[in-house]
């Protein structure tokens, strides 16, 4: 499992060039799979949501533009330069983003209340947890009777794009990342985590198993990301 001290201390470093990065190895496609997380959000029709792991803040501004202008949209993570790039970010705009707040806390021991959210997000967030078990308790213990969790996350691309895939991963990501941000180990660390993540199918398993009913997974670009959509069931007494 990921170290959680490694973890915060590789994206404090990246912090100043993260956003570039993102959109320089995925060819901006990663803007097309925020629509897609933003829209299943929106079905789902909260009155607050929660993305942990928010990181510049991303998915939560994707949010403010994408859903209705009173939903609040609160952004959680563990890597204070990380958050403050994303309140930079909200100062810029801050009459698109004022619906927008953020806090500094672990997805591990989220500081909220129990059943405080309609709906809780996590892009690209799950598989850095170094308890991934925790993480789904802690979010279906902050989500209200019947809200819905969002994962958007990597996962295990077609067989037959696996092998090109992976060697743009693990030899031309390092490079070229190592060059944006001066931190080629950082997306070495990438590639190690995305290889070791869960197929969808035992991804869905570990959902039923903390406790959320209604799972399903949307595969996209080849399979090589998915989102994950997962209903709060409630206690078994």
């Amino acid at each position: 499992m990921p170290d959680p001290k490694a973890v915060n201390s590789m994206f404090g470093r990246i912090a100043h060039r993260y956003d570039l990065a993102n959109k320089v190895l995925s060819c901006g496609i990663d803007i097309y799979w925020r629509s897609r997380l933003v829209a299943a959000v929106g079905r789902s029709r909260p009155r607050n949501v929660l993305d942990l792991a928010t990181g510049s803040g991303d998915v939560a501004f994707a949010m403010a533009r994408g859903l209705h202008p009173s939903i609040r949209v609160f952004g959680l993570d563990f890597c204070e330069p990380m958050l403050e790039r994303a309140e930079r970010r909200k100062a810029r705009r801050l009459w698109l983003y004022s619906g927008v707040d953020f806090l500094l806390g672990d997805a591990l021991e989220i500081p909220v209340g129990e059943a405080t959210f309609d709906a809780v997000t996590i892009a690209f967030g799950l598989r850095n947890m170094a308890d991934r078990a925790r993480c789904l308790s802690e979010i279906r213990r902050v989500l209200k009777p019947e809200g819905r969790l969002f994962i958007l996350e990597f996962s295990q691309p077609r067989r037959w794009v696996r092998p090109a895939y992976y060697l743009y991963l693990r030899r031309l990501v390092p490079t070229l990342a190592g060059i944006l941000t001066g931190d080629r180990r950082a997306y070495e660390y990438l590639g190690y985590t995305i290889g070791g993540f869960p197929r969808r199918e035992a991804l869905s398993e570990e959902l039923r198993m903390a406790g959320f009913g209604d799972v399903s997974s949307s595969p996209m670009t080849m399979g090589i990301v998915a989102i994950h959509e997962a209903l709060r069931q409630p206690a078994v007494s």
